[in-house]
């Protein structure tokens, strides 16, 4: 087994079948899903783990992982995506940080049908990191040349009010600016 995806490190899921659930057991175990390179060697795991079974309905009884892939729709008691290694692929293949992209991906009400238009639609309004809307509206005022270099000491700028109002066409989440 080997180690692929970064966004599904700390992805888990404790795998039961139906069958036993109904019979009063919620035997299973507890899969790493970074700890698989697919989800074929998923599956195969599950039903190693469920290999008393004839055919196990595998329910996942319990998981820890992002609250972007359960947004997404990859992941619920009945249901892991088979797509869920390739979605995580164009996470980790893309310029952002998992932590980026949870923040837009939060910002847009979470689903969307393809990651790869949320990492698109992401590229052309990514603004950066900042500790508040005040510092992300003066960094970004003075760097688009609205703060004249030579303002003089006696003016002085409410950076409250002027972040309020350039919010109006910004969003953040976690630190993370992105334009509407």
């Amino acid at each position: 087994m080997t180690k692929l995806q970064n966004c599904l490190e700390d992805f888990q899921i404790y795998v039961g079948t139906y069958g036993k659930y109904n019979s009063g057991s919620i035997y299973g175990e507890w899969l790493q899903l970074s700890n698989y390179s697919s989800y074929d060697e998923l599956l195969q795991a599950m039903q190693e783990v469920h290999q008393d079974e004839q055919d196990p309905e595998f329910m996942f009884q319990d998981y820890e992982c992002s609250q972007f892939f359960i947004k997404q729709k990859l992941i619920s008691e009945c249901h892991i995506s088979a797509n869920i290694y390739e979605i995580a692929e164009q996470i980790d293949n893309s310029d952002y940080d998992f932590e980026v992209i949870e923040a837009y991906a939060e910002c847009m009400s979470y689903y969307h049908e393809d990651v790869r238009d949320l990492l698109d639609s992401l590229s052309d309004s990514y603004y950066g990191e900042y500790s508040s809307d005040e510092d992300f509206a003066q960094t970004t005022l003075e760097q688009d040349g609205s703060i004249p270099e030579n303002l003089p000491s006696y003016i002085y700028i409410d950076w409250e009010a002027t972040a309020r109002h350039l919010m109006y066409d910004y969003m953040s989440s976690n630190g993370y600016y992105f334009r509407n």
